[in-house]
Parts: structure tokens; sequence; C-alpha cells
């Protein structure tokens, strides 16, 4: 059984910074793209960043210059540094990986950002 766990969610002020780690456990043979979607209220789940197993970076044009994706793949962990941080950016936070051909979700994790 695969699992996919957030963590670094907070509170937090505009401008300020949060770090988010999605780690990956259980049988895994191979991850390929990891990425971050997330889901405010009232509105659909939209990706924010998505990483391939190469590094190769995309990213949502409303985060470009404040966020960056990395990934540590020795220990199956992605990252989402959120710097510059608005209130619009306040969502839960989606970490996505597909692991041998399929597609897992974490639970989420709150980021609140207060004006």
């Amino acid at each position: 059984q695969v699992q996919l766990v957030e963590s670094g969610g907070n509170l937090v002020q505009a401008g300020g910074s949060l770090r988010l780690s999605c780690a990956a456990s259980g049988t895994i043979r191979i991850i390929n793209a990891m990425a971050w979607y997330r889901q405010a209220p009232g509105k659909q789940r939209e990706l924010v960043a998505r990483i391939s197993n190469g590094g190769t970076t995309t990213y949502a044009d409303s985060v470009k210059g404040r966020f960056t994706i990395s990934r540590d793949n020795a220990k199956n962990t992605v990252y989402l540094q959120m710097d510059s941080l608005k209130p619009e950016d306040t969502a839960v936070y989606y970490c996505n990986a597909i692991v041998d051909f399929n597609s897992r979700w974490g639970q989420g994790t709150q980021v609140t950002v207060s004006s």
C-alpha cells in the first residue's frame, strides 16, 4: 500500500514563507512525476507545480517566481517552497505522485495566508 503524507501547512501572514513536504512510503519501484495541487473553497483543484523524475519543472502562472518545487529521489519526497505568500494562495494543498504508473494523492494540508 502506497501512502503520500504531506506536512508543513500553517497560518502565515502575507509576504511570509512556508515549505511543504510530501513523502511517499510503501512498496515503490518507481516514481515518475510528482506535483502539488491546491483547492480553495468553492474552486476547482488546480495544478500549482510539477517536477519530473529528471528534475524538469513547470509552474502555474500565478506562482511563478514565488514558489519552487524540488524533490529528493532517495527519500521519495517532494517539496514546495512558497515565498512572498498572498491571501489568494490560501487553499488545501495536495501532493500527487505517479507511483508505479498509478496516480496517488495525499490527504492535503491547509495553507492559510492572512492579509
